[in-house]
């Protein structure tokens, strides 16, 4: 019995765990202080996933959850016209987001805003409101003469003050 329990401790010390990389543990430390949590949605089913994306990740921490939707409102009109048929939109949008987030048990906080450039937008609320991360669910079909990010997708990449992942679905390959 003792010689099997020193031949098991030497063989452990023998084979210690592998290290990961810096930036892999830097990745997992953060999945695990995420309090709060960024979802823009569009009302879409792939926005959709990306709120429940978001609340798996945010699960053990028990995270705060922000569901946006950006009205962007052309330059050629004021930011405060009426767009009812819009408003609607996002007001169903933000409800059937909410359910996402309630079936988790989860806090969440709904924002209806305006702006001229969506992904500008985002990355401000994200600044403001602190958040640790930005979920962001894109389509799944892509055109050959698309880029893979849409204009929206790009600037939020560009301008988050927080790590941003992006959710596709498997789509068709072309």
């Amino acid at each position: 019995m003792f010689s099997s329990s020193m031949g098991f401790l030497l063989w452990w010390m023998l084979h210690p765990p592998r290290q990961v990389g810096e930036a892999a543990a830097k990745a997992r430390h953060s999945l695990f202080a995420v309090k709060k949590i960024l979802v823009p949605t569009s009302g879409f089913p792939y926005s959709e996933r990306g709120v429940e994306l978001a609340c798996r990740l945010g699960q053990k921490q028990s995270a705060e959850i922000f569901l946006t939707y950006i009205m962007e409102v052309p330059r050629t009109m004021p930011l405060g016209v009426p767009l009812p048929d819009l408003e609607q939109k996002a007001k169903e949008s933000l409800d059937r987001a909410e359910s996402i987030v309630v079936l988790h048990g989860l806090k969440t906080e709904k924002m209806i805003h305006r702006a001229r450039i969506a992904g500008e937008e985002i990355a401000r609320i994200a600044r403001e409101k602190d958040v640790d991360m930005i979920v962001l669910g894109i389509r799944s079909h892509i055109g050959l003469t698309e880029n893979l990010l849409g204009h929206t997708s790009d600037v939020i990449l560009r301008l988050s003050p927080c790590e941003v992942i992006i959710d596709k679905l498997p789509g068709e390959v072309v």
